[in-house]
Formats: structure tokens, sequence, C-alpha cells
């Protein structure tokens, strides 16, 4: 897993094998990233990242000078991982240890992005409900999106406030827009 652009690119981080995890790819992180950059002045914006797994995510937003990122994950290794690369980096990610669901439920701040990288054999029930609860409960900014990556095999088409959706490879981001 690498840092694709900014001012960590090339940078290479090895996670650890016991992690249950399933990085975004090099290629689909560059499509996503094209795409947010013309919408979103990275250094001016929150971000929550649900299932933050590696910090894969959550890495890329900070090279581009976000600072102020949470990182949601149910495992503790996970966050663990989060916490030795954000402070390698020099760069604070708030680190939460929560089911993803609860955490939606409970959380009394907004972001500007909202990126989840569930499971992807979730089904399309667990898909929406994360949709459902940010939309809900109102934990978008003005202008903000929801991006929910996913498989190819699932389409959330039919859920409430989606917008649009970009394949990259075997990986889709399905985007969710008030």
């Amino acid at each position: 897993m690498r840092i694709i652009s900014g001012k960590y690119k090339g940078k290479r981080l090895t996670a650890p094998k016991k992690l249950p995890v399933r990085p975004t790819t090099d290629m689909a992180k560059e499509g996503l990233f094209n795409i947010l950059r013309n919408q979103y002045n990275f250094s001016l914006i929150s971000v929550i990242d649900l299932f933050a797994g590696t910090g894969n995510i959550s890495y890329e937003f900070i090279s581009r000078g976000t600072q102020n990122i949470t990182a949601v994950d149910s495992h503790y290794a996970c966050l663990s991982y989060i916490k030795t690369i954000a402070l390698e980096l020099d760069s604070p990610i708030e680190t939460v240890k929560s089911d993803v669901y609860s955490y939606l439920e409970k959380v009394k701040h907004s972001a500007d992005i909202i990126f989840a990288d569930p499971p992807y054999d979730f089904t399309t029930e667990q898909f929406s409900k994360i949709a459902a609860l940010v939309f809900d409960n109102e934990l978008l900014n003005k202008d903000g999106v929801l991006i929910i990556e996913h498989s190819k095999h699932t389409s959330l088409e039919e859920s409430p406030y989606f917008s649009n959706s970009r394949k990259y490879g075997g990986s889709v981001f399905s985007f969710f827009k008030k």
C-alpha cells in the first residue's frame, strides 16, 4: 500500500498481515481523488472514514492537507496501526473504536466527506443503513457527500440520496448527496 499523491506521495506503508482488511487499490484511490479534487479544497474540509481498516483513505486526505479526520473501526489492531502511521506522518487522526452503526447513531459532529468501505459481502440493506443513518442524523455539512465503496456486483442506485457511481476494476464508489 502506498500514498499516491500530495505531501507524502510515494510513501509505502506495510500493514500487519493479521488485520482483517481489503485496502482500496491505487487505481481506485486515484480515480476517487481526481473526482474529489475538483469539488473540495482538502485543507478546508472535515472527513469521517468509516470501516477505516488500515487508514489508507485517511492518509490520502492527510497527504493532501486535510487536518480534521476521524477514523472509525471496530478492530483495535486497525486503530492502533492508524495511530502509529498518523504519528509517523505527524498528522492528527482522531480514532474511534466503535461499531459503525452505533457511531453514526451517536456522533454529534458533521463532516464534508464521509467515506465508508464496509466488507464487500454486506447486503444491500446493510449498505443502505449506512446512508440512512448519515442522512437521518444530518451528518453531512452543506454540499457534503457520502461515498460508499462496494463490489461491482452490488448496486446501490435504488437507495435514497444516490447521486452517481464510478467503477474502478472490481470496486465501485457510490456517491450520495442531499
